[in-house]
């Protein structure tokens, strides 16, 4: 089946050979990095100390993962980490987070002689991956070196599950090669045990993204600078559109022209999800006839008066978030799965998605449990914007209810931090004995009981 799976991977590669050439040339997507991506990993390390190998997909991941690497440095503060990350947008935030790290680089193709390659280069006493990374061929060379790899606040949600059903006999070889695997949820856990995870190596502590949310006094620094570039007052309504996917800044754009009418002034910031499609949206702000703006341009008088502001940064999100009444977070309407809440929510801001949350069930629940958020009803595309439009009034115009939403939630992310302690706890067991991993303990992960 290995053989198989790296046939199959290569001859992927090569069918998609020119549609990366021509993101390669519209986006600079994958050409960045390729070296890395081949196995030559740039290395700075001293090797008579330790080091960790901690993977992260992109910009949620790396964003999570900020708490347990500050944890991990007290922990174990004569190992060096590197960090692998899959996306540009990933690394960038990376290597402003992670400044200590021995290196930062691009995770390889899952080819044995790639792998062999940054495996021999890096040496690592353990390999770290967050979320749903299950790569067959570096977790099998990672087991012949009896290198410990362990899945950190691991997810398989319903549609990963029910993809991975179909190859279950070589999931179950994959999982074998897991040391440990740590989930976010009591389903997450069944799942993955379903799929063959040996129920002595697996483990619930909660989710990490609970413990990063923190808004840092330089977030909070770049939240004031913000306001005073753009004139944000107190007696505006400021929205934030983020993480969107087409067709949700269409959606956003037409939702807001519905409450320019309202008694206070409202203004719209939208964060697209993917850094390629800035200017896509640009060109439809420039279309849609209203005063925009955008966070890259240099400032000028215009930003003063903007109705939309065009959010085309990285990692400045979690500040903007700060000044928001009511953020919609986007790939819910899209059908994506859904992006992460507790950034805005855990600052207390009324939250509000689409209907399809499917990769984020366990926190959408229990946020939903709690009337913690606000979720849209299911309707046609061409009605979504009216579906937002008529929620986001309602909310605008209350502010008791959206303050106390948001004070709800801020409650619920409260009472679930401290995935990250148990994590590095286990972690430690880990390093110290592989073979002795310590027994799996049912914890409830996200404890939403009604407050009084």
């Amino acid at each position: 089946m290995y053989l198989l799976y790296s046939l199959l991977l290569t001859l992927g590669l090569v069918i998609l050979l020119p549609r990366f050439a021509v993101d390669a040339v519209r986006a600079g997507k994958y050409v960045t990095g390729l070296r890395e991506r081949l196995g030559r990993v740039p290395l700075q390390h001293d090797r008579e100390r330790p080091l960790l190998w901690l993977h992260c997909v992109s910009v949620g991941e790396t964003e999570a993962a900020k708490p347990l690497v500050k944890a991990l440095s007290e922990q174990f503060p004569l190992h060096r980490l590197a960090v692998s990350t899959t996306t540009v947008t990933g690394q960038q935030v990376a290597k402003r987070a992670f400044k200590d790290a021995a290196t930062i680089f691009y995770f390889p193709l899952d080819l044995n002689w790639i792998v062999r390659r940054v495996l021999r280069t890096l040496r690592p006493s353990a390999v770290l991956i967050m979320e749903t990374e299950l790569w067959p061929n570096l977790l099998r060379e990672c087991h012949r070196r009896s290198i410990p790899v362990a899945l950190l606040n691991g997810r398989i949600s319903q549609n990963s599950f029910r993809r991975y059903r179909w190859i279950r006999r070589f999931m179950r070889s994959v999982l074998s090669n897991l040391s440990i695997a740590i989930m976010q949820s009591q389903a997450d856990a069944e799942r993955i045990r379903e799929l063959g995870m040996p129920t002595d190596r697996l483990l619930t502590h909660g989710n990490i993204k609970f413990d990063g949310v923190e808004l840092s006094e330089t977030d909070a620094a770049l939240a004031e600078s913000f306001r005073d570039r753009f004139a944000l007052s107190s007696d505006q309504n400021i929205i934030v559109a983020a993480s969107t996917h087409d067709p949700e800044e269409t959606i956003a754009i037409e939702a807001f022209r519905g409450l320019m009418d309202s008694k206070n002034a409202v203004r719209l910031i939208i964060a697209p999800r993917h850094p390629e499609r800035f200017a896509e949206i640009a060109k439809q702000l420039d279309a849609s006839g209203l005063k925009w703006s955008r966070r890259s341009a240099p400032e000028s008088d215009a930003d003063r008066f903007a109705n939309i502001i065009l959010l085309d940064s990285i990692g400045e999100l979690r500040a903007v978030y700060a000044l928001a009444d009511v953020a919609f977070v986007g790939g819910s309407i899209a059908q994506r799965g859904g992006h992460n809440v507790l950034e805005p929510a855990s600052q207390g801001v009324c939250t509000v998605t689409g209907p399809h949350m499917n990769n984020f069930t366990a926190i959408t629940n229990a946020l939903l449990v709690e009337d913690a958020m606000v979720q849209l009803p299911e309707v046609p595309i061409r009605e979504a914007a009216r579906a937002m439009s008529s929620t986001l009034r309602d909310l605008l115009e209350s502010r008791d209810r959206r303050q106390q939403i948001g004070a709800r939630a801020r409650a619920v992310c409260d009472r679930n931090r401290g995935a990250t302690e148990k994590t590095v706890q286990t972690i430690s067991h880990l390093l110290q004995d592989s073979d002795s991993a310590e027994q799996p303990v049912p914890l409830p992960v996200l404890q939403a009981t009604a407050t009084k």
